[in-house]
């Protein structure tokens, strides 16, 4: 038994099993992530599920374009990004590994499907089979890389329409997410937006008996300051994360931090810029959005706001971490 667990973890390349991070070139410990963006985007392909595939673009020309501004936020503190561009919408897995070899950043991937947007980005088998061959396929990945890359996905990725109901579709992608988490431990990002989908989502992940632990609420800036209140004493994650250099945008997230920082709760918030993006189709790739606004707007805001570099490392650093951990959070069933 002990050889066994020896190779196991010999496998893992990590100290121990606990607080692991897999990331497209291996895995990692939680606590060599450093500063951290959690949403944030290299390569987005908008044509559609039906037409989108590496065809699409050149590797070397998109980290070409891409490197400066990889670089431009790691001279500002970056140090690890999450890359939640999903499959059928521009995922390109070594694409990501190479721009991480090249730049020393620790990148993550993912798998699942994006069902908002009227189902554009899913494939059409995700319309036909169950949600047990979904995360059979989800699994997969996890289990043996996406594709015949041998890389690995760091978490799981879904959307939802912003509906206060959620349809029979989105309803199955959430079941599978929450199948495949319980399979391997991967935390559920899920594009929601308004705080109705949110908890319904996270009504489907108690029936499958999964803590809101594992659940991360994307794009909560476009729900309530109660909602989030809310969430988050539920156990989720919120994350705020359309951060842009405009003043009054930034001052909208200096409230929203303050409220949950004023209730105890900034523990379980999460802040990114869901900023670049390379678009196929474009010409040069289109308008790219820096990554750079929370480094040279919103931390000094929140620092005129009474945050102190401990609330700042706790937002950038700690939370990140603790939210995408590779560990199984089970919640009894109703």
């Amino acid at each position: 038994m002990l050889m066994v667990l020896s190779i196991i973890m010999g496998d893992l390349g990590c100290k121990s099993e606990s607080n692991r991070i897999m990331t497209v070139s291996g895995p990692i410990q939680a606590e060599d992530m450093g500063v951290t963006l959690e949403h944030e985007h290299i390569l987005v392909d908008f044509i559609g599920a039906d037409s989108t595939g590496y065809h699409r673009w050149e590797r070397d020309k998109v980290a070409k374009s891409v490197l400066p501004y990889l670089k431009e936020a790691k001279e500002k503190g970056m140090e690890t990004m999450l890359e939640c561009t999903p499959a059928y919408l521009g995922r390109d897995p070594l694409l990501l590994k190479d721009l991480s070899q090249t730049t020393n950043i620790h990148i993550l991937t993912n798998t699942g499907y994006y069902g908002a947007v009227d189902n554009k980005f899913l494939p059409g088998h995700a319309f036909e089979e169950s949600a047990d061959q979904l995360a059979e396929r989800w699994i997969d990945e996890w289990e043996n890389g996406i594709e015949n890359t041998g890389i690995k996905p760091g978490f799981i990725k879904i959307s939802v329409d912003p509906d206060s109901t959620l349809s029979e579709l989105h309803e199955k992608l959430v079941r599978a997410a929450a199948r495949t988490h319980l399979a391997t431990g991967l935390t559920i990002a899920s594009h929601t937006g308004p705080e109705a989908p949110a908890f319904a989502q996270m009504n489907i992940l108690k029936e499958e008996g999964v803590s809101p632990e594992a659940f991360i609420w994307v794009h909560a800036q476009n729900g309530t300051p109660q909602a989030h209140i809310k969430a988050v004493e539920k156990g989720a994650w919120v994350s705020l994360d359309g951060v842009n250099p405009k003043e009054k945008e930034i001052q909208d997230y200096v409230k929203m931090l303050s409220n949950l920082k004023d209730n105890d709760l900034l523990h379980r918030t999460l802040i990114s810029h869901d900023a670049g993006w390379y678009s196929p189709g474009e010409p040069e790739g289109g308008n790219f959005r820096p990554y750079t606004a929370i480094f040279d707007e919103l931390v000094p805001a929140l620092k005129k706001n009474g945050f102190t570099e401990e609330d700042i490392n706790l937002l950038l650093e700690t939370n990140p971490g603790n939210a995408f951990e590779i560990d199984i959070k089970k919640s009894k069933k109703r």
